[in-house]
């Protein structure tokens, strides 16, 4: 009979062993950011990079966006290498076309998300580029903290052998 309790289990479970994370340092306060008045006007985006290869475009990264008003994440399976050409239509084609353009977008300096095409292309649609610095949690915390999430869940569903398939992206409910 096994009489260990669930963390007990944890701490003996081996997968779940290498697929926790050292956390560290404790995140500071965030910073205020004007509550949206509905879904979908403020977003965070960001890219998540170094995830295992996988699916029959062998996909190692992800497009995140992250809804301020209702905190729901999607994720949109691309290459590490795609530059803004490829990752605009991907915006366009899998979220904004099923929701609505938003107001501000906020996001850290990655080359991909802060080009002149982005720019341009948000200035056209009058939405606001705000920008953070990378891993900083201070400034876009809904979308760090839903990162570590999906690269959680990444590993776990790759240790069973579950692939990052092409799709019009796929939320997660918190």
């Amino acid at each position: 009979m096994n009489t260990l309790t669930p963390d007990g289990w944890l701490l003996h479970c081996d997968r779940c062993q290498k697929a926790s994370r050292i956390t560290g340092k404790k995140f500071g306060l965030t910073i205020h950011i004007q509550e949206p008045k509905s879904p979908w006007e403020v977003v965070h985006r960001d890219c998540v990079t170094a995830l295992p290869p996988t699916g029959d475009k062998s996909y190692n990264s992800s497009l995140l966006i992250v809804d301020r008003y209702s905190k729901t994440p999607i994720f949109l399976p691309c290459h590490k290498d795609d530059t803004a050409m490829d990752t605009a239509p991907l915006l366009w084609s899998r979220v904004i076309s099923h929701t609505v353009l938003f107001k501000n977008s906020i996001s850290d300096i990655d080359p991909k998300l802060k080009s002149a095409i982005w720019t341009n292309l948000n200035r056209f649609f009058g939405t606001k580029l705000s920008f953070s610095t990378a891993y900083n949690p201070q400034s876009d915390g809904p979308a760090q903290g839903i990162i570590k999430t999906l690269e959680d869940m990444i590993k776990r569903l790759c240790a069973h052998g579950l692939e990052f398939k092409d799709s019009d992206g796929f939320t997660h409910d918190r």
